[in-house]
């Protein structure tokens, strides 16, 4: 399975459509992202969502908060927020 931690999706379907979220992991059947935006959905407790249900936005997005979360550590809601929010800027502009 493609390894899709760290990027930045639009969600397609469901209750958060259209919002964007991060990708923090893949469930263990590897068939279902695990979503997070650190506010309605905390890094704690991501969503899981199909992969058809998501528009991928973007694969290589520079931030801080997004490269500690490639390489396996932690992140706080927090900074999850702070990266969201720079890429919306990064799209409005």
């Amino acid at each position: 399975m493609f390894d899709y931690t760290g990027r930045i999706v639009r969600a397609a379907a469901g209750r958060d459509k259209g919002g964007l979220l991060c990708v923090v992991g893949v469930d263990q059947e590897g068939q279902r992202l695990l979503l997070a935006d650190g506010k309605r959905r905390k890094y704690a407790r991501p969503k899981a969502k199909k992969l058809g249900h998501v528009e991928m936005l973007a694969d290589g997005f520079r931030h801080p908060a997004i490269q500690k979360l490639k390489q396996g550590e932690t992140l706080s809601d927090r900074e999850l927020r702070r990266a969201l929010a720079a890429f919306r800027d990064q799209l409005e502009v």
